[in-house]
């Protein structure tokens, strides 16, 4: 059986998902592939994992650097998870450019190279927002592209960890 629950953030609604025992989703409300990880059968329910969670983000939210993370259950293709354990790593206040995650998969992978675009395809698929933080991810020249909960979003998220936002930008629309 899987389980949600609801967090109410400065950013808007943010809608939980879990497995009974770790945290299998957390998307805002709207966001591009919204519960993507939920089957059609789920029930509303308080979850240790989501008292876990909602703490996290009141920390988060507060400024504040967690110093814990919720139990989390991330699965996909090989490649994905990969990615998304590479995301993992971006500590709290910094960003990573695709291209730079690309070069990591490529190490890890005995490769000469590995696509970008690849990797932004696996950021942007991720289904554990914020927690797991693919609003750290940037485009090489540090455009804030990219981001399944919107580009506005991903600048609030950035602003709450205090990022030098210098020279960072939102593309100009076509």
């Amino acid at each position: 059986m899987q389980y949600i629950n609801y967090y109410s953030s400065p950013l808007g609604k943010i809608t939980f998902a879990s497995n009974g025992k770790e945290l299998t989703g957390l998307w805002f409300k709207g966001q591009k592939y919204f519960a993507s990880t939920l089957t059609k059968e789920y029930e509303q329910k308080n979850l240790p994992v989501f008292e876990q969670t909602a703490k996290w983000l009141d920390i988060y939210f507060s400024g504040k650097n967690p110093n814990f993370t919720p139990p989390l259950f991330l699965s996909s293709t090989s490649f994905r998870n990969e990615v998304w354990k590479i995301l993992l790593t971006i500590p709290y206040g910094k960003i990573m450019t695709y291209g730079e995650i690309a070069k990591l998969m490529a190490e890890n992978r005995g490769v000469e190279k590995m696509s970008a675009r690849s990797v932004g395809g696996a950021v942007g698929h991720n289904p554990i927002s914020i927690i797991v933080p693919c609003h750290r991810v940037v485009g090489t020249n540090g455009s804030l592209t990219g981001y399944a909960g919107g580009v506005d979003i991903k600048e609030k998220l950035l602003k709450f960890e205090n990022v030098d936002m210098s020279k960072l930008f939102v593309p100009k629309s076509k």
